[in-house]
């Protein structure tokens, strides 16, 4: 069992090192605390493990990628909009949130994941090595790789105005829709990324506006001239 936890959980971390995943925890990250964010994270580390070690080991079944695709990437964008809204007016973060943001954490992350490049290492590994130790280690793996990306979310928080990471986190969750549902739904990756890619910068743009008027309220920012 033990070499089996020890290179699924390489494996596994590996794999999540600048995936997805990573980006969704730290956009999680962003908004709600660090336990909440790791607790979401660990459940649905071990579902999709779970899931991956029974296909791997005991059914040895592809799952259907298109349409989980097509429901994750609907779930991100009700995601974004829910991200928008909440918390709106002010610039702190809501104490009472496990009994909501968890349950979210893990349906996007399972959502996320299916069909994803970890778990088809999870299902090779199954299929190989002890599937109890493939199925620990790939879990402790995910979390690992996770807990950087909150550690790094934090660290953002503290920088950071409140309000900033409010919006980006509602930003990115409508641009991890929008990928899944060009991408991975409908196969379309050329138009996957033109679409991302305007939004990008359009947010952008949208953004050095505001900044431009809020630090010139008045209209100040004008030059002015005077005849001597």
């Amino acid at each position: 069992m033990l070499p089996a936890i020890l290179v699924s959980l390489a494996v596994v971390f590996v794999a999540e090192l600048g995936d997805k995943s990573q980006l969704i925890t730290m956009t999680y990250s962003l908004r709600y605390r660090w336990w909440v964010v790791l607790s979401g994270v660990g459940i649905a580390a071990m579902l999709v493990h779970g899931l991956s070690v029974a296909i791997g080991h005991f059914l040895g079944m592809t799952l259907p990628e298109r349409p989980i695709a097509f429901v994750a990437a609907i779930a991100f964008l009700l995601f974004a909009v829910w991200t928008w809204r909440e918390n709106g007016g002010d610039d702190e973060i809501r104490i009472a949130e496990p009994r909501f943001v968890v349950p979210a954490i893990v349906s996007s992350f399972v959502l996320a994941e299916l069909g994803d490049k970890t778990m088809l290492a999870t299902v090779a590994l199954a299929s190989e090595h002890n599937w109890t130790g493939v199925w620990i280690g790939a879990t402790a793996g995910m979390i690992l790789a996770d807990g950087a990306a909150i550690a790094a979310g934090r660290l953002m928080h503290r920088r950071l105005p409140e309000r900033f990471l409010h919006g980006l986190a509602s930003v990115l969750f409508l641009l991890f829709g929008l990928w899944l549902l060009f991408d991975g739904a409908l196969g379309l990756r050329w138009v996957a990324v033109a679409v991302t890619a305007c939004v990008t910068v359009s947010v952008l743009v949208v953004w050095l506006i505001r900044r431009r008027r809020a630090a010139a309220p008045d209209g100040t920012d004008q030059p002015s001239t005077q005849v001597s």
